[in-house]
């Protein structure tokens, strides 16, 4: 009986309370070879986020992971941090001690390049933040598509926003870089706030976890707790959040997606940062009276089994 290999995968982050999450995930998954985690400035400043980062890779007690800074600022936007989400120090002001870890003595992009080079099979790379760092690569270093399997993306939305009616955060904080990426050309999977929202930790799930003695899990259950949605549950549940893009890796088949036309809105207005998905059956006045433009084409997530990826991230989290 032959065991398959692990998935290598390489996780672009602005931890952040979810994304936090979603390290802790994909540490402890034994589907996922986590072998660089790079960071970006977004729900908090990179620095932060770097802090962040090395501490919870700590407290998952995850081997070696090199861990990188990136991009301090968007392309052209300013920093708009989500800290009023994430509190002060983007880990929902836990107190948790600052780590013993340290960044690698080279930037973002350099540790992309090198990692997905060096991998000896394909990598799935993982961004849960904004996609600045990615953008950087994709322009400064093209080559790197040859040794990418799939982007699997944590951003935009078919419906709703959050940053603004249509707009989800991670793309309207630095849009340009958003566009960027649809321009890889490798396989591509936007799970959204469609189904981001969905899956959400039952209470008594994320109470059990916060009682753990074991570090990680019991991280974990504090991380929910913080991210608990308004319910009647006399203990509220928490939402996966950013995690569930990686659960989406170890499971696809958790997933429903549709591929459809992506691209992003670049002017300045209400609809800046809008992710504009395509879900026409046929083309309509505009592509008849303008001609047909070059779309990218892309896995977006309509629907996802929210029991199952519950189960995957509790297994995996309490798992040995």
């Amino acid at each position: 009986m032959t065991t398959e290999q692990p998935i290598p995968v390489i996780i672009d982050c602005d931890t952040g309370i979810d994304d936090a999450l979603a390290l802790l995930f994909a540490v402890r998954h034994p589907g996922l070879d986590l072998r660089a985690v790079t960071c970006v400035a977004g729900n908090t400043d990179v620095d932060g986020v770097v802090r962040n980062t090395l501490t919870v890779l700590e407290q998952a007690g995850a081997p070696a992971v090199p861990v990188a800074r990136g991009a301090e600022r968007p392309l052209i936007e300013a920093v708009r941090t989500a800290r009023h989400v994430h509190g002060r120090d983007g880990m929902g002001d836990l107190g948790l001690p600052a780590p013993t870890r340290t960044a690698v003595d080279v930037d973002a992009v350099t540790l992309l390049r090198r990692e997905i080079l060096a991998s000896p099979r394909p990598v799935t790379l993982i961004p849960t933040a904004p996609l600045t760092n990615i953008a950087l690569l994709l322009r400064t270093h093209p080559e790197v598509t040859r040794n990418i399997e799939r982007i699997v993306f944590m951003g935009g939305a078919v419906a709703t926003g959050n940053a603004t009616p249509v707009a989800e955060f991670n793309v309207w904080h630095d849009p340009e870089a958003a566009a960027v990426l649809l321009t890889a050309g490798v396989p591509m999977t936007m799970y959204g706030l469609d189904v981001f929202q969905q899956v959400v930790v039952p209470g008594a799930d994320v109470a059990r976890l916060r009682g753990s003695s074991e570090p990680g899990a019991r991280l974990a259950g504090e991380l929910l707790a913080h991210r608990g949605p308004a319910t009647d549950e006399a203990e509220p549940g928490g939402g996966l959040g950013d995690a569930g893009a990686v659960c989406a890796v170890a499971d696809p088949a958790g997933l429903s997606t549709e591929l459809l036309p992506v691209e992003v809105a670049l002017a300045p207005g209400p609809t800046r940062g809008q992710t504009i998905v395509d879900r026409r059956a046929r083309p309509g006045e505009s592509e008849i009276h303008q001609g047909g433009r070059e779309q990218t084409m892309v896995d977006v997530a309509l629907g996802v089994d929210v029991e199952r990826y519950v189960k995957l991230y509790l297994a995996a989290v309490e798992g040995p």
